[in-house]
C-alpha cells in the first residue's frame, strides 16, 4: 500500500532518516494531519494554496509515497499544448500502439496552447495515478514535477519545446541534422537563393532546424540573407503568409525550406496564386513527412521525423521508469531522414 490514513497518521517512505512526523508537517503548514495525507495521496479535494504549502514542506523534508505502494491505473495520460493538426494524430497513433500492447487506455488532454499544463490537469493525474504520462511539446514546472515524482508517477516529455530540466526524461528527433540535410539537398540541386520559414523561436525544435539551415549555407560558402529567413507558427496560414511575402520579393528565392509540412503546403498555395510552378520555378522541402505529404501535387520532398516511433519510445520509457527499470538513457533523439519526392529540382535555367 502507499500512503495510508489510519486515524491521524499516514505511512510514507522518505529520502533520508530522522524526518519529522506528518503531524509536525501539518502543524507547520497550519493544517490537519489528514489534509497532509490527502496531499500525499494526490487527492483533489485540497485548496491549491494549501496544497502548494504542504507540497513545499514535504519536498523540503524528503517525504514521498512509498514505491510499489498504491497500484497505478492502466492508463496513459497524454497531454498536448494543441491538438489541431495531422502531426498530433501521428503521435496519438504511436501512443495507441503501446497502449494496445500493454492493455491500457489513454486519457487525452489539451492545455489550450500553454506549454505548461494547469494545476487542474495535475490534480486529475494525481487522482488517476496513471501508469505513465507523456507531455507533447510541453513540460511541467518544478512544483508539478515534484508532485508527480512524490507519487511515483513517471512522466516523459515528447519533442520538448525548450531544454528540459535536469533529470527530466525526454524523447525528440535530430532537428538540426534534419535542417542541414534539407538545405544541402537544395544546394546540391544548384539553388543559392534558399528561403527558410521557421516555427516559433521559443521552441527548441524550430531553432535547431533553422540552425541546421544556416550551417548548410555557411558550409557551402553561401551567405545567409536575413530577408529570406522568416519566423511563423507551424500552421498552414503562416506558410501561406510567408510565401506571399517571399515570393513577391524583386529577387525572390528559388527554393524554400519550410519548418514543417503544413507550412510547406501554405507555400504551395502562395505559389499557385502567383502562378509559380513547383518544382520548375520553385523547389519546396517540408519537415515531418505527414501522410498528406505523399498526396499533394506534386508530392512533397520532406524530412521524415519519426513521430509514431518517438511516441512509442516515450511511452515505453515512461513504463520502464514506472516499473523501476533504469534505462540506458533518459534523453533520446531519434534520427531524421530526407524523403525525396517531386517538389524539388534544379532552379530554372540550369
Amino acid at each position: 500500500m502507499g500512503v495510508e490514513e489510519t486515524g491521524s497518521t499516514a505511512e510514507v517512505s522518505a529520502a533520508s532518516g530522522g524526518l519529522p512526523r506528518l503531524a509536525d508537517i501539518a502543524r507547520t503548514a497550519g493544517v490537519s494531519t489528514p489534509t497532509v495525507s490527502k496531499v500525499l495521496n494526490g487527492r483533489a479535494d485540497v485548496a491549491p494554496g494549501t496544497r502548494a504549502r504542504v507540497e513545499e514542506l514535504l519536498r523540503a523534508h524528503g517525504y514521498r509515497r512509498r514505491r510499489g505502494g498504491a497500484q497505478s491505473s492502466k492508463l496513459f495520460d497524454l497531454v498536448f499544448h494543441e491538438l489541431e493538426s495531422a502531426w498530433a494524430m501521428e503521435v496519438i497513433r504511436g501512443v495507441e500502439n503501446v497502449a494496445r500492447r500493454e492493455g491500457m487506455s489513454i486519457v487525452l488532454s489539451e492545455s489550450a496552447g500553454r506549454l505548461t499544463p494547469g494545476q487542474t490537469w495535475v490534480d486529475g493525474v494525481l487522482a488517476r495515478r496513471p501508469g505513465g504520462v507523456v507531455l507533447v511539446l510541453s513540460d511541467l514546472d518544478r512544483t508539478q514535477r515534484a508532485q508527480l515524482t512524490s507519487r511515483d508517477i513517471p512522466f516523459v516529455v515528447l519533442d520538448p519545446a525548450g531544454d528540459p530540466a535536469d533529470g527530466v526524461p525526454a524523447v525528440g528527433a535530430n532537428n538540426w541534422l534534419g535542417g542541414l540535410t534539407a538545405t544541402r539537398h537544395l544546394i546540391e540541386f544548384g539553388h543559392r537563393r534558399i528561403a527558410m520559414l521557421g516555427g516559433p523561436s521559443r521552441m527548441m525544435c524550430s531553432r535547431a532546424r533553422v540552425d541546421g539551415y544556416r550551417t548548410a549555407l555557411e558550409t557551402a560558402g553561401i551567405g545567409v540573407d536575413p530577408a529570406l529567413v522568416r519566423e511563423g507558427n507551424f500552421h498552414h496560414e503562416a506558410g501561406y503568409a510567408a510565401g506571399r511575402a517571399l515570393l513577391s520579393l524583386p529577387d525572390r528565392p528559388t527554393a524554400v525550406f519550410a519548418g514543417n509540412d503544413l507550412q510547406a503546403l501554405g507555400f504551395y498555395e502562395a505559389a499557385r496564386e502567383l502562378r509559380l510552378r513547383i518544382p520548375d520555378e520553385l523547389s519546396v522541402v517540408g519537415f515531418d513527412d505527414l501522410p498528406l505529404a505523399r498526396w499533394v501535387g506534386p508530392p512533397l520532398t520532406t524530412v521524415r521525423q519519426p513521430l509514431v516511433e518517438m511516441a512509442e519510445t516515450a511511452c515505453q520509457l515512461a513504463l520502464d521508469l514506472g516499473r523501476g527499470h533504469r534505462p540506458a538513457a533518459t534523453r533520446v533523439d531519434l534520427a531524421t531522414t530526407l524523403v525525396v519526392r517531386n517538389s524539388t529540382a534544379p532552379p530554372a535555367g540550369r
